[in-house]
């Protein structure tokens, strides 16, 4: 897995100082059916909760849930095309890396033992689908491990932002000597390609989670005090179209919170390449260069990418004028096969000695 050069983004990042679409309002919508955009020139099409999965996830047709989306400028920006900028506040990243030293020396202090163990976890679920049983259950211990991660370090807050869903976002925060934010963030659920079907999740997004979850511990565990504060963001519903971040994303709009950087980390567990792949699209160009500047400083050369619209949590933040950055295991063309699948977990192991 690919979690030192994304840990070491986690760390060296954080030393940093179009009209809403048509509906008629004239027809009455079925309650239980959701507003999907699968694409800026989309106005929308009303789907039931199982067609998402089944007709647009399950055959790989990026979407993002709109129904619960009030704010005019995101909305806006969902139906603008990518310019690679943020809106919230422009960001100069630095053009060298200067705190290698400290860097590696948390680096060196990362294991295999605990991702490989929570991945295990996370894939024993039946599924983590947003809407079942089995995803309000793994939130529930998702939660209780990053508190139980966090705690070596008392200065150190775990808290949750529900969703219109039983499955809520979890965030652990590193308070520093400032109120600028530096945040990573990878989704928790899963899909096995419907509402029903097996989804153990290992790389999508199993993986995610717990590379970041390992980055946590370690600066947990050395007491690790930022100069910016630090946020860990679990999202749910990532997979019903980025539900979980968009709640977040927006609460933060509102709140004129202040963030330099977001780098979302959606797969991180199958790399035939061995290289940690950037991609470029719904991303600010400004961010992305700096991300590769990283990956290139701690673990060489990566692949570049695009993933099209509404593919991960990256497009939330960057929807409501966040600087966001998206880093993968690998470009799509070349990407795990068995995603979305039952078959998403025995693959993981291949791959898990190589890239760690």
């Amino acid at each position: 897995m690919h979690y030192t050069s994304l840990f070491a983004a986690a760390v060296v990042v954080s030393r940093l100082a179009v009209a809403s679409p048509a509906t008629d309002t004239t027809v009455k919508v079925d309650s239980g059916l959701r507003l999907i955009k699968t694409s800026e020139a989309d106005p929308g099409t009303w789907v039931t909760e199982e067609d998402k999965i089944s007709k647009y996830r399950a055959k790989k047709i990026n979407f993002v849930d709109i129904t619960d989306i009030k704010d005019s400028e995101t909305l806006e920006r969902l139906s603008t095309t990518s310019d690679g900028t943020a809106r919230v506040a422009a960001i100069t990243y630095p053009t060298t890396l200067t705190h290698q030293t400290e860097a590696n020396a948390l680096i060196a202090k990362t294991s295999s033992s605990g991702p490989q163990s929570w991945l295990q976890t996370l894939t024993n679920f039946f599924n983590r689908y947003y809407r079942s049983s089995y995803g309000t259950q793994a939130s529930t211990w998702l939660f209780d491990q990053v508190k139980s991660v966090a705690a070596s370090n008392p200065s150190i807050t775990v808290s949750q932002i529900t969703n219109s869903f039983a499955q809520p976002n979890i965030i652990a925060r590193i308070p520093g000597s400032s109120a600028n934010l530096v945040i990573v963030g990878a989704h928790f659920d899963s899909t096995g390609g419907s509402s029903t079907a097996r989804g153990p999740g290992a790389d999508d997004n199993g993986s995610g989670v717990v590379v970041i979850l390992e980055a946590l511990r370690v600066l947990a565990d050395n007491g690790y005090r930022p100069k910016n504060t630090l946020e860990f963001h679990f999202y749910a519903g990532e997979e019903g179209g980025l539900l979980g971040s968009a709640t977040v994303w927006a609460n933060y709009k509102s709140a004129k919170k202040n963030v330099l950087a977001f780098v979302n980390t959606d797969m991180a567990g199958y790399s035939p390449s061995g290289k940690i792949s950037v991609y470029n699209d719904y991303a600010d160009a400004g961010l992305t260069a700096y991300v590769r500047r990283i990956v290139s400083g701690y673990v060489g050369s990566s692949t570049s990418d695009t993933c099209g619209y509404a593919c991960s949590d990256h497009a939330s933040a960057y929807s409501n004028g966040f600087p966001a950055a998206y880093v993968c295991d690998e470009p799509d063309a070349t990407s795990d096969p068995y995603i979305h699948s039952s078959r998403d977990v025995s693959r993981i192991d291949l791959f898990w000695g190589r890239e760690m």
